[in-house]
């Protein structure tokens, strides 16, 4: 049985390849790790801070997303 499986994976990814795909391992952090949520929440303070320490950065990262929407539109 474990080779009709390993026979249907092989020839799957052949066509996948012969598609032009190649096949690509993402790691991704564990959610379910135990203090994940406070470490998203520590992040999260830090990046605030940061923000408050200069506001003229969110006026500068407006004006950009600005010119990239004009860009689109043109």
């Amino acid at each position: 049985m474990a080779s009709s499986v390993n026979e249907r994976v092989q020839k799957r990814r052949e066509t996948l390849r012969a598609a032009g795909l190649r096949p690509v391992q993402i790691w991704v952090p564990d959610t379910r790790r135990p203090g994940f949520a406070a470490e998203c929440h520590r992040q999260s303070v830090q990046v605030a801070l940061a923000d408050a320490a200069d506001p003229s950065l969110q006026d500068f990262l407006d004006a950009a997303l600005d010119d990239l929407d004009d860009e689109g539109e043109a």
